[in-house]
């Protein structure tokens, strides 16, 4: 029966209603900020509207007066739009009371820091931070540091890093969510609510920075600010999701990148700036560059630095961090009909916007109150919650015999480089931490067992055996603490205590700043020299576990195939030896899973787990078959896949079922498992859903992650998981580049990880 027609008027009626009273709310708050803005710019000179465009390092005002300083005088003639990497409720509002009582406009400035794992309270590193797969607490860390940064004055951070990395010697991967554009994008929504919330204005949010934009991950030879080349369709279905998903989630800035796309660096993309991502994702933040990202472009070969910065405006981007190319430049551009006035002020504004929604026109001091800075910063509540978190991101790789957890042990020997360190366990990028503070894991086992265990140290070995490569990575206060003794005085010393001991804890791999940026590793294997301390506390025959420091997957198949257990707890913060205590004695059962797949060697890079098949795919089993696509000398499998991931207890699934054998574009499927914890200990597990669609238009991938749920079971106990499938699960973008899905068979496997899974089919109709 047709809907009669007065009815569809009435109907009309009340949503146009609805959606008049919604716009009005909206269209208030933007009327207010835009006619501030416009009244602004009304009054702005040229200098004034280029320096919101300028975003130079604090530099001499950290380290010399403030009024005195060259910025403090830039500041005044309204040259400076924002500072980044200034820090502390005292200097920051003493610069800020520059810019609103002796500059002729008086307009705020913005203040950003690399906020990228926690400020003072430090969190495990974001690749540690992925493997978790608990976005309640990636989220609820992002909340923390986002609570002690604006406390201290910050308002503004250069984060989530959402660069999908699938070449561990990029060392960047330690700062990004690993290899899936899944996970990834679920994160970058977890990590942009978490630091801006639900209103921006409020003094304990702060803005994200979603970076890099865009494919820095994919440089090329994993060396960093490297060349990244590849077509539309694997942007759009394999590195850009994860940028987007961040933007749908508010972001309100976004960094470009310092690689080149099609030819064109990033920075002077257009494409890339405003077609994309201003015109068809619809951003109306700004876009800021990354550090002397301008000024890098005349190396890249596109001109001097007048000719780039007018490329950068051009492109889309708003704000130039330390080249001084947008403000030191752009007016005689101007003259030269390079670039339009309105080009400029439409820079201006997107930075007057910002500094609008953060509420610093309303009060240009709201992120500088003393009594916050004294009673949010790194408080005992937020360490603990470090030392919680940190333990959930810890992946136990290996352990025969049941190793782990270590029980009824009266002795242990802990040994290695890593052992006594506090300094290198928060990892890369921990501007604003005490490292001093951090805890060790020879603190954390002090820690836990009192007097109750004996505990024996030995430094075992150095980091590295070469002391030009331990200058390279002994910085910003990290040292590795380099001892001169002899590599066999030194083992001699661990051996000794190993023999002492029921079991030996060999804390090994990389140093904080082993990974990071301009941290490129062309061998991402263990040290030599740490090999030979492990062999040599093999050799005494006591139980031996590796505690693996990394910022990325490493190469490490002599360890897997000789060390009995192997914990990875990546860098892990400020409650590091606190919590790594908690999973080696069993108070916390690890639950951690692979964001990104570890390597036999690098002759495997790039290894992923949602390749495509080649035409002459090697049979599921084998090694080596000739004429198909495998190594002669290596398997094709890795060395641990992703999603891979160890408890203390053991996982088993069964029944994988399907509530309906066709789907349609409507309708649904329920995907049910049953899982059971079939072993001793209460503990978590990951249960992973993946798909693949059989036939496509174009390859599609072997396996996609489409869901995964942490669920937590006690011993003995068996639950239903239930997800949901529907058509926009099977979307991806075709050679037209058209989001679509397309009906024929699909697969849906479910497993405790992307190598380990039952399996089931459908059709979409």
């Amino acid at each position: 029966m047709k809907t009669p027609t007065y009815l569809l008027i009435i109907l009309a009626l009340w949503a146009s209603i609805l959606m008049s009273c919604n716009q009005k709310q909206t269209t208030d708050g933007d009327k207010q900020m835009n006619d501030l803005i416009d009244d602004l710019i009304g009054k702005m000179t040229l200098e004034e509207k280029l320096g919101q465009l300028n975003l130079p390092a604090s530099g001499d005002i950290t380290t010399g007066s403030v009024s005195s300083s060259n910025i403090a005088e830039k500041i005044k003639e309204g040259k400076v739009g924002g500072l980044f990497n200034i820090k502390s409720v005292e200097k920051i509002r003493a610069v800020q009371q520059i810019a609103m009582e002796q500059s002729r406009l008086k307009i705020p400035l913005i203040f950003g820091m690399d906020v990228i794992h926690g400020y003072q309270t430090l969190f495990p590193i974001p690749l540690g931070m992925s493997c978790s797969w608990d976005m309640e607490l990636i989220e609820k860390s992002a909340r923390l540091a986002a609570q002690e940064a604006s406390a201290d004055g910050i308002c503004w951070t250069f984060s989530p890093m959402v660069d999908i990395a699938r070449d561990p010697r990029w060392g960047r991967v330690s700062e990004g969510s690993g290899e899936d554009a899944y996970l990834g994008s679920q994160i970058a929504r977890a990590m942009v609510k978490g630091y801006q919330g639900d209103d921006l204005s409020k003094n304990n949010t702060i803005l994200a920075c979603v970076k890099h934009f865009a494919l820095y991950g994919a440089a090329e030879a994993g060396r960093d600010y490297n060349t990244t080349d590849m077509s539309r369709i694997r942007m759009y279905n394999e590195y850009l999701p994860p940028y987007k998903a961040a933007l749908e989630a508010g972001a309100g800035s976004v960094m470009a990148s310092f690689n080149e796309i099609d030819g064109i660096p990033a920075t002077a993309n257009k494409w890339l700036l405003t077609d994309l991502l201003r015109q068809k994702w619809g951003f109306n933040g700004f876009v800021v560059t990354d550090y002397t990202g301008i000024l890098e472009m005349v190396d890249h070969g596109l001109g001097n630095l007048k000719e780039v910065s007018t490329l950068a405006l051009k492109a889309g981007v708003d704000m130039d961090m330390v080249s001084d190319g947008l403000p030191g430049t752009l007016k005689q551009a101007l003259d030269e009909g390079k670039i339009t006035q309105q080009e400029i002020d439409q820079a201006c504004r997107r930075i007057l916007e910002a500094k609008y929604k953060l509420g610093l026109f309303e009060d240009p001091y709201r992120y500088c109150d003393v009594n916050r800075a004294k009673n949010e910063i790194f408080t005992p509540e937020n360490r603990q919650v470090a030392r919680e978190v940190a333990a959930q991101t810890f992946v136990l790789l290996k352990n025969d015999n049941q190793t782990l957890p270590l029980q009824h042990t009266k002795t242990i020997a802990l040994i290695g480089p890593l052992a006594d360190n506090r300094e290198n366990m928060p990892g890369t990028w921990s501007v604003a931490g005490d490292f001093s503070k951090s805890v060790s894991l020879l603190d954390g086992l002090k820690n836990a067992l009192g007097n109750e265990t004996n505990i024996l140290y030995a430094m075992g070995t150095n980091v590295v055996r070469n002391p030009e490569l331990d200058a390279r990575i002994s910085i910003f206060g990290k040292p590795t603490k380099w001892d001169k003794r002899s590599q066999k005085e030194m083992i001699a010393e661990a051996v000794a205590a190993a023999k002492k001991s029921d079991v030996v804890v060999a804390a090994v791999g990389e140093s904080s700043e082993m990974s990071g940026e301009a941290s490129s590793r062309s061998d991402i294997s263990l040290p030599e020299n740490q090999k030979e301390l492990l062999e040599a506390l093999l050799a005494t025959g006591k139980p031996l576990v590796m505690v693996l420091f990394t910022g990325r997957p490493l190469t490490i198949s002599w360890e897997k195939a000789n060390v009995p257990a192997i914990l990875n707890v990546w860098f892990a913060g400020t409650e590091a030896g606190n919590a790594i205590a908690d999973v080696l004695l069993g108070k916390v059962n690890p639950s951690g899973k692979l964001s990104a797949t570890f390597p036999q060697n690098v002759g495997q890079i790039p290894i992923f787990y949602n390749h495509k098949n080649t035409g002459r795919p090697l049979a599921e089993g084998k090694w080596f078959t000739k004429f198909r696509s495998n190594y002669l000398d290596i398997p094709n499998e890795p060395l641990f896949p992703f999603g891979f991931g160890l408890s203390y207890s053991t996982f088993d699934y069964k029944n994988l079922k399907l509530s309906d054998s066709s789907l349609t574009a409507e309708g649904q499927i329920k995907v049910s498992v049953d899982v059971t914890n079939s072993g001793n200990y209460d503990g978590a597990e990951v249960v992973q859903l993946y798909i693949r669609d059989m036939v496509g238009s174009v390859t599609r991938p072997v396996k996609e992650l489409k869901g995964f749920q942490k669920i937590f079971l006690k011993k003995g106990e068996t639950r239903t998981i239930e997800f949901t499938l529907t058509e926009k699960d099977l979307l991806f973008y075709n050679s037209e580049l058209k989001f679509v899905s397309e009906p024929g068979d699909f697969k849906v496997f479910v497993g405790t990880s992307s190598a380990s899974t039952l399996e089931a089919g459908f059709v979409l109709k």
